[in-house]
């Protein structure tokens, strides 16, 4: 009897821990901010930011020698002259305020499109550590902690998504679709 009884309870304790699921998290904030390839990629983008304001800085110092020229020749100058170089200087300064508004677009763009590229290649990373080390999920600990991976068949997105539509009572797209091929 105490046999058996040992026996269902090994059992039992390997089904358990069969099921047991492996789970970790990863601390993204000190993952960004202490991975090496994040931090050249960075100092990359404040080179090129520094760079570019540089640039734009000379530009700006040249516009500015011009107006305060125009403004020691302007009691010389008749009403005709000032009004032409009046809106030759302001033509001059809408370009320079369009270029660094262009300038900094480009940077920032440059940015996301890096920074976006970093975060997939991270993703992606975690993801296959996940599934090499046998973890069922590794959760992403931020203000949100976001899951990173999770075993695939563990994904009730889509079930819990039909739930809310059902209690909500709104057409699904499915019925859109059908209503549409009728007419």
């Amino acid at each position: 009897m105490i046999r058996r009884f040992i026996g269902i309870a090994a059992v039992a304790i390997m089904m358990v821990s069969c099921n047991e699921q492996k789970t970790a998290y990863v601390d993204t904030t000190v993952l960004v901010k202490e991975y090496k390839e994040m931090k050249d990629v960075e100092a990359d983008l404040t080179s090129k930011s520094d760079s570019a304001r540089k640039q734009l800085d000379s530009v700006a110092k040249v516009f500015q020698q011009e107006v305060q020229a125009y403004q020691s020749q302007m009691a010389s100058m008749s009403e005709s002259q000032r009004k032409t170089k009046e809106q030759e200087l302001m033509q001059k300064q809408q370009m320079l305020q369009q270029q660094q508004q262009m300038v900094g677009n480009r940077l920032r763009e440059e940015s996301n499109t890096v920074m976006d590229s970093l975060v997939t290649k991270i993703k992606d990373y975690v993801k296959d550590y996940g599934k090499d080390n046998n973890y069922t999920y590794i959760f992403g600990s931020n203000e949100s902690a976001n899951i990173m991976y999770a075993e695939e068949g563990l994904d009730i997105t889509q079930d819990v998504l039909k739930e809310l539509n059902e209690e909500y009572g709104g057409v699904d797209a499915t019925e859109t679709e059908e209503v549409e091929d009728e007419e």
